[in-house]
């Protein structure tokens, strides 16, 4: 009785860890984006905030995590580097520069659908 107390609790914590709300089984949500107000500041990382360079702020991924961001309204992708945490409005998954949010054809709507992919 022991072992299947045992086994049903490690399918379910396994079961939790692979819901789709992880970053790196492709999570889905809004994006933003930031740009010349913060360009020049100090990231959570600790490296100064540059709105041309392709990166993004992330609540819980590693700093240097590389993610590729698709909008979903256009399919267009960009890969991005972490180095700052947010983003901090409801419902927003990752924050992106103004560089990479130009990339994916989003800096007109200021919020889009995406998808993301961890690659590394």
């Amino acid at each position: 009785m022991r072992i299947y107390f045992l086994l049903a609790a490690f399918i379910f914590l396994g079961a939790c860890s692979t819901q789709s709300s992880s970053p790196k089984l492709g999570s889905s949500g809004q994006a933003s984006w930031y740009g010349a107000y913060h360009h020049g500041k100090k990231t959570a990382s600790g490296e100064r905030f540059n709105q041309n360079a392709l990166t993004a702020a992330h609540r819980t991924l590693a700093f240097g995590t590389r993610v590729k961001v698709t909008n979903t309204l256009n399919n267009k992708s960009v890969t991005v580097r972490i180095n700052d945490r947010g983003p901090y409005s409801k419902g927003r998954v990752i924050d992106l520069s103004r560089a990479a949010a130009s990339k994916i054809d989003m800096i007109q709507n200021g919020v889009v659908p995406v998808r993301l992919q961890v690659l590394r």
